[in-house]
């Protein structure tokens, strides 16, 4: 996926990068052929994929430019992602990866990066289509088990992982929610809809967010695009980079309840074994796919995207959902 936030570096910065890491006797030599190899399909971050001279492979992860600015919620994304990381390998059993080498020193080049083994298995998300209906079950009841496992950790408030923290998770959805309105008006985003009329929506349905009264660790990206399987079975979750403590059903897996595009959620919920929701634990979530939707619209233009699929694909899902809301477009 092309954006502007990914920070591609020239072959000889990689290479110092990876003596920095590994050492200079891991470096590949340069006469060497399709050592490193861009993946491709992140939207944030650029991800390299490197053949050590050993043959070992690793990942490597650079953070975006700091010339590039990004929406609000994604400042400091690696230091949140090495915490997540950290934080599942130390308390749950749900496969991540492990770092092997992490540096903000921003001495090699103008951002935070780190190197972890390259995982040798499919991303879910990119072979979903080639799966039998069976296939695509058993990993995304297995999805909702390890989703399950994420969500039992707590946390001692609501809010980014490193904090500040709060008591109310109304106070920080709503805050979250703030944070991108200000954003697309920051650059003039275009929702279609009024920004006034979204935060009065958003004020006027905030009472169902005080239900929500304990911390839990929230993925909230995990989507099918960021879980490795192999033979059956998840072996690797990537990409943490947008947890917060917050409420479970924000979680990924649960969006398609409310918008059928974002895929069938009965597997997944199946596996992690919620039950049916209730009548405010629906408001809630129609809250959390606006802030989904919101952000979607909005980092088209931080992306810098040079075409509008998304754009155009995101707003025609905000106008579906603003009509659950009650709000139509004038014809």
């Amino acid at each position: 996926m092309e954006s502007i936030t990914k920070n591609r570096q020239s072959p000889k910065t990689l290479r110092a990068m990876v003596a920095r890491a590994y050492g200079a006797e891991q470096v590949p030599a340069e006469a060497s052929e399709e050592w490193v190899e861009e993946l491709g399909h992140g939207w944030f971050n650029v991800a390299y994929r490197i053949r050590l001279r050993d043959g070992a492979q690793v990942v490597l992860k650079i953070a975006p430019p700091s010339g590039v600015e990004v929406m609000t919620y994604e400042h400091g994304a690696m230091t949140t992602e090495l915490a997540a990381l950290k934080l599942l390998r130390e308390r749950t059993s749900v496969p991540v990866p492990a770092v092997d080498f992490a540096d903000d020193s921003r001495e090699l080049c103008d951002a935070a990066y780190f190197f972890m083994p390259y995982i040798d298995a499919d991303n879910f998300g990119i072979v979903n289509d080639s799966l039998s209906p069976a296939e695509r079950d058993t990993y995304g009841e297995a999805l909702g088990e390890a989703n399950r496992e994420i969500n039992s950790l707590q946390g001692s408030g609501f809010g980014p992982l490193a904090g500040p923290f709060h008591p109310s998770w109304r106070t920080v959805f709503t805050g979250m929610a703030e944070d991108v309105l200000k954003d697309g008006e920051r650059r003039s985003v275009d929702l279609g809809w009024d920004y006034t009329l979204i935060r009065e929506l958003l004020a006027r349905r905030a009472e169902v967010l005080d239900e929500v009264v304990e911390p839990r660790y929230v993925e909230w990206d995990l989507w099918s695009s960021n879980v490795m399987v192999r033979d059956g079975k998840i072996v690797c979750i990537i990409d943490h980079e947008r947890a917060f403590w917050g409420d479970p059903l924000i979680e990924a897996g649960f969006t398609g309840i409310d918008s059928p595009d974002f895929g069938d959620p009965t597997a997944f919920i199946r596996g992690y074994g919620h039950p049916a929701l209730t009548e405010s634990q629906r408001q809630r979530r129609r809250l959390y796919t606006l802030y989904l939707l919101l952000i979607m619209v909005i980092e088209t233009v931080y992306r810098g995207h040079q075409d509008t699929v998304q754009y155009d694909w995101a707003r025609g899902q905000l106008d579906t959902l603003m009509a659950q809301f009650g709000h139509h477009r004038a014809s």
